[in-house]
């Protein structure tokens, strides 16, 4: 069975790509989050999780800690963690950093580090 999912049902604000969504009620086995970072220095704290995650920078650019390394990423740019791989990301600016991130597992575990 297809579904549609409509935008109030995983934004945060309607002029903003800013959300998440457990898609594993749906059938999928993955789930979506949708970051909007405003401001430098914005993002999450180290974390790990048991399935990879995908991050597609769709705006700005992300200082990422992968385990011991860190990578600069910017708009156009995709980055894949490993499992159970320690990684946060902060937006460098200047300018909002917007990315999409999709967990290869229906439901969130997250492990946080920090």
């Amino acid at each position: 069975m297809a579904h549609v999912i409509d935008r109030e049902e995983w934004a945060v604000r309607p002029d903003r790509w800013k959300g998440e969504l457990q898609c594993g009620g749906y059938g999928s086995n993955s789930c979506l989050i949708f970051n909007y970072l405003p401001d430098s220095g914005g993002g999450p704290r180290l974390h790990k999780h048991p399935y990879a995650e995908i991050f597609i920078i769709r705006q700005g650019t992300g200082l990422f800690t992968i385990g011991d390394k860190e990578i600069e990423a910017s708009a156009g740019q995709i980055v894949i963690v490993p499992p159970d791989t320690p990684h946060k990301f902060t937006n460098l600016g200047p300018g909002p950093l917007e990315t999409t991130d999709i967990h290869e597992n229906g439901t969130f575990i997250t492990e946080w580090l920090e």
